[in-house]
């Protein structure tokens, strides 16, 4: 089953697992040391951050090296783009508000 990207940053593991390998490709075996978890708990949010393309696996000889997936990262952050226009524009109309609101006070 095709995991939704929503679902795969919604985990603070898969949103950590991103933030490392966007630095450097890791192993399974790798990611799992530094989460302190199971190479087999690993592998399973692995999958769904493959799944939804955000990271990439490439062979180096036996071992399996996942990398980052800025493309689909900036997908996904370009159809956010156009929602974070309007909250920026109706945070600046609350400001604007609670700027007249707190003058009257006085």
């Amino acid at each position: 089953m095709k995991q939704d990207i929503f679902q795969a940053i919604a985990d603070p593991t898969r949103r950590a697992i991103l933030t490392l390998i966007a630095i450097q490709a890791l192993t399974p075996n790798a990611m799992a040391e530094k989460f302190d978890m199971s190479r087999q708990a690993v592998s399973k949010h692995i999958k769904v951050l493959h799944e939804c393309q955000l990271i990439k696996p490439a062979q180096a000889g036996r071992e399996i090296y996942y990398h980052f997936n800025a493309k689909k990262m900036q997908e996904f952050d370009n159809w956010l783009a156009q929602f974070r226009q309007n909250w920026e524009t109706q945070f600046n109309q609350l400001d604007e508000v609670l700027s007249t609101l707190k003058e009257q006070k006085k």
